[in-house]
């Protein structure tokens, strides 16, 4: 099973993933009981884990990235009905999320799938590239623009010889 194809469904509890989708829905298995369902997209909405991210005081990093420190973290996970010690484990493993726009219900669902993924799921984001590529992405702009500019020049000159 791939991180990239698991998906929350809104009012569905728990995490899927995704096997095959149409136009109006999409098929999927539970990772609680491994039933396969249909799932249309009339009623409910789909979110990829790889798509999720959490808000710290600085840039907010991917859901991935929290479930990769928490798997390196020497705490133990707690107990997620348990709100006090759901916030204090992320205030020692994470202490840069911004415990004012995440909330507790929030924490209690990171907790609930990290307890579903461990062992099931690679953490490590799929394609994705390193940040700090701006340069390379100039650079990516600039043979566009390169590429324009010769265009251009070629078209006067084809027009001339015709």
């Amino acid at each position: 099973m791939e991180y990239n194809k698991i998906v929350a469904i809104t009012g569905l509890t728990g995490l899927y993933e995704l096997l095959n989708s149409k136009t109006d829905g999409a098929i999927v298995r539970s990772l609680d009981d491994n039933s396969t369902k249909f799932v249309a997209s009339r009623v409910h909405n789909f979110s990829h884990l790889e798509s999720i991210e959490v808000y710290t005081v600085k840039e907010n990093i991917n859901l991935v990235e929290l479930f990769s420190i928490m798997e390196q973290s020497t705490e133990t996970v707690p107990d997620s009905k348990d709100s006090k010690a759901v916030k204090s484990y992320f205030q020692t493993v994470y202490p840069d999320m911004d415990f004012e726009r995440v909330y507790i219900s929030d924490m209690k669902k990171m907790i609930k799938w990290y307890e579903l993924l461990q062992g099931k799921v690679a953490f490590k984001i799929s394609d994705k590239q390193p940040e700090g590529n701006a340069e390379t992405e100039e650079g990516i702009i600039e043979d566009d623009v390169t590429a324009e500019t010769d265009k251009v020049a070629v078209e006067p000159t084809a027009t001339e010889e015709n």
